[in-house]
This record gives C-alpha cells, sequence and structure tokens, in this order.
C-alpha cells in the first residue's frame, strides 16, 4: 500500500511515529512530509524516518503568512502526489484534503481539538477530509456525520505502556531523581487559534517557581523566550528524551494543552493555566472523569497558588495518580495500534 503522512506540528510526529515505522516493518511503501514547525524536522530527523520538508522556509504568524504557507504547501502537496500517487493520505494538515479531494485520494484528518476550538481549521480542511479520526469525546461539529470516533487521546499513541517505559538512564542524564521535580512549561501561544488566549505570566511564573524551589528541583522548557531571572531554570534536553523527565516529575505546571495531556496519560498531576480551561473535550475528560489534572483559568491566580500548596501537601501523591492513571488506561486503548488497523482496513471500509 503507498501511503503519505503530513505532519505539521512536534505532537503530530510522535502521534504517527509509532504507526509510520510499523507500517515500513510491514513492507508498505511509506512517504512522510513535513513543514517547518518548531523542533519537528529535528525530532523527525534524529528518529532516522526518511521524510521530504514541504515547506523550509517555514511562514509568517500572520494572516496573509497563514494564506501564502497554504498555497504554498497545496502546490508542492500536489506535485509530490501527482509523482508519488498514494492511495491514502494521512495527517493534521489542511492540504491533505484539499489535494485529495482534487486527485481523488481519500485522506484521513487526525485531529483531537473540538471544532470551535480550531474554527478556521475545521472550515477550510474538514469539508475536503475523507473522515475525521478523533478522540470520543471530542465534538466535530457539522462534520460529526464523517467523523471516526474511538476511546483515546493522541498522547496515547506514543505514551500508552505498550509504546513507552520510562527510563531512569535517560531521565537522570537531566535531573537529579532523588530529589522531587516540578515541571514547568510554558507554550507560544501565537497560532492563529491562540488570538486573544492568555496563559502563565513572567510575574506569576517567578511566584510559582519561588514557591516550587522550596520542595524540589524547578525545571523549565519553553517555546518563548524567557527573562533572565527564569532562564537560569530552563531544562537543557534532548526533546527526544523529554518524556522520560516528564514521567518521573512530581508535578507539571504550565499553559501548554499536549504536555498537560501527556502529564495526565503518564499519571504526573498537572495543573494547566490558560484561556482553553474548559473549552477542549479531551482535556476536560482527564481533568473531570479520571481527576489526572487541573484547569485554571488566568483570571485566578490565587486558585493556582493554592492548587499547588494542596499538591505539594497532599500524601502519597504520586501512589494516587498511578492509580488514576490505570483506572484511564483500563478505559482507553493503544492509539498507535487503532491507527494502523483503520489505515490497513480503509480501502474495505471507506
Amino acid at each position: 500500500m503507498k501511503l503519505l503522512f503530513h505532519l505539521g506540528h512536534p505532537a503530530h510526529f510522535h502521534l504517527f511515529k509509532n504507526t509510520i515505522l510499523k507500517l515500513k516493518s510491514l513492507g508498505h511503501d511509506v512517504d512522510v512530509l513535513i513543514k517547518k514547525k518548531d523542533i519537528l524536522e529535528n525530532l523527525i530527523r534524529d528518529s532516522g524516518i526518511e521524510y521530504s520538508n514541504i515547506l523550509p522556509e517555514g511562514r509568517k504568524d500572520s494572516k496573509i503568512g497563514l494564506l501564502l504557507g497554504m498555497i504554498k504547501r497545496d502546490l508542492r502537496l500536489l506535485k509530490f502526489c501527482l509523482s508519488k500517487r498514494p492511495q491514502l493520505l494521512v495527517g493534521t494538515s489542511i492540504e491533505i484534503g484539499h489535494v485529495g479531494t482534487l486527485l481523488g485520494i481519500p485522506s484521513l484528518n487526525v485531529n483531537e481539538d473540538d471544532a470551535d476550538v480550531v474554527p478556521l481549521y475545521a472550515k477550510i480542511s474538514y469539508p475536503f477530509s475523507t473522515k475525521i479520526v478523533s478522540p470520543r469525546v471530542c465534538n466535530n461539529g457539522q462534520w460529526e456525520s464523517k467523523s471516526i470516533k474511538y476511546e483515546g487521546y493522541h498522547e496515547l499513541a506514543y505514551l500508552h505502556p505498550e509504546h513507552f517505559e520510562a527510563s531512569r538512564e535517560i531521565a537522570s542524564r537531566y535531573v537529579d531523581l532523588d530529589k522531587p521535580i516540578f515541571l514547568i512549561r510554558f507554550a507560544k501561544l501565537n497560532a492563529h487559534h491562540d488570538e486573544g488566549v492568555r496563559g502563565i505570566s513572567n510575574d506569576l511564573a517567578k511566584k510559582v517557581v519561588d514557591l516550587l524551589k522550596q520542595h524540589g528541583q524547578v525545571y523549565i522548557t519553553s517555546e518563548r523566550p524567557l527573562n533572565q531571572e527564569l532562564e537560569s531554570y530552563r531544562l537543557p534536553v534532548d526533546p527526544l528524551d523529554i518524556h522520560h523527565v516528564m514521567a518521573f516529575a512530581s508535578l507539571y505546571i504550565g499553559d501548554s494543552q499536549t504536555m498537560a495531556a501527556e502529564s495526565g496519560v503518564l499519571g504526573v498531576p498537572f495543573v494547566r493555566f490558560n484561556d482553553f480551561v474548559g473549552r477542549i473535550g479531551y482535556l476536560d475528560e482527564l481533568e473531570n472523569t479520571y481527576e489526572l489534572g487541573f484547569g485554571i483559568k488566568p483570571d485566578n491566580e490565587e486558585k493556582l497558588i493554592q492548587k499547588l500548596e494542596f499538591l505539594m501537601d497532599t500524601k502519597d501523591l504520586k501512589i494516587e495518580f498511578q492509580r488514576r492513571r490505570a483506572k484511564m488506561l483500563e478505559d482507553k486503548i493503544n492509539v498507535a495500534d487503532f491507527l494502523l488497523s483503520l489505515i490497513l482496513g480503509f480501502n474495505d471500509n471507506k
């Protein structure tokens, strides 16, 4: 089977890597395309998976930049597909639906954000996608009828116990595992759907650091520049190893959706602080059904501090959250295996 995966974000490398490697091991012809986005190219290059970058120059973070970038990717993906003639397009990008519709190639749009959280993406991609593949709790709006739902989250495609086991040896290269570890994450919050979204300010970050450092080691990973004081806490870690460090953390705090969910599925308590709280189905489920984390909106900084104090004072916190994780895993599936079965059986079921 000739397949083409198009990845647009570092998280999507993790989402698809196990499925891609399995397909290749089964003898399928798999092409992987990416665009320039943060550390995406570093991740896929270091993994050894062959790929082509169809937008190495990147794009500007503006409405015009978004439009020009999409047009360039459409044309370059079209040229690639005319040459390779894949039988199925898989990915998280707008372009696979556009080019797939034009050339009569089916496309699987794999997404976990509710349609009203990414309205522009949904409006210009979902009408052209053959199927939308998403967690059961994800609301795909008017495109629910073309959705394929599953019991899981993207993060269970690479952090499910059948695919990932945290390594003390790897984690200890970066942190002292004999002391409590507190991991803080700052996202850029500059995507088109992030407009007007607030997260953790530098002033609040300093308060959080001052509180946490009394109880253990504080490490920061950040997509955005840090001031000099916070920079001293930055964790220099190979992106391929970050999940090993995360798995041994006592607590995660941040304004990133993905790392919050990753912490949750690893059984590490997370506190998410941004304006997306209450709006994203899969995170709401992790927080409210499985109680693996807590979402706090930016208008309530005091609540954040109180929640951190409560968690640090909670006895046997790690044991309790591993119990909650076990309950979540009982209910959810290995998403990489699900995607593999879906792709291999798609021609028979479409």
